[in-house]
């Protein structure tokens, strides 16, 4: 008598574990999230086409507008206070920034040049403020009217 004896031989067609196929759908979930996240981030950080105008302030007061659009060369302006303390700043198209200052904490050397309302340049010694606003009315700021 002949036996015979089957035996199995391994395919391709075994099943898949558990959870894969979730496994893989998440994860092209996470990276299209991810992608996405990343263009709204690059596309909010593109210039803006509004015009900005910087407001200087010492002591609280307004001492000067600028039209930053309206700039065609850099410039530079000093301000002293009334202690004798001194800031020069940079006028260019579309930004503004302190270049130089007598403080001795330099805060609003660091801070560089600003191109938008997101943050102003302080001077705390020298009571030096400098704030960017968009010209138009119906403009948004950093708080939604």
């Amino acid at each position: 008598m002949q036996s015979f004896v089957q035996t199995t031989h391994p395919t391709n067609d075994a099943p898949r574990k558990p959870g894969t196929r979730a496994l893989v759908i998440s994860l092209l979930v996470i990276i299209l999230l991810a992608a996405g996240s990343l263009a709204a981030i690059l596309l909010a950080s593109l210039p803006k086409d509004r015009d900005c105008v910087a407001y200087i302030y010492q002591s609280g007061v307004l001492i000067k507008t600028i039209d930053l659009n309206a700039v065609t060369e850099p410039y530079t302006i000093t301000l002293t206070d009334a202690d004798g303390g001194t800031n020069t700043i940079e006028v260019r198209q579309g930004s503004i920034g302190i270049i130089d200052a007598s403080c001795p904490d330099q805060i609003c050397v660091h801070t560089g040049f600003i191109t938008d309302g997101s943050i102003p340049i302080v001077c705390l010694p020298h009571e030096l403020t400098i704030e960017i606003k968009a010209s138009t009315e119906d403009a948004y700021d950093s708080v939604a009217k």
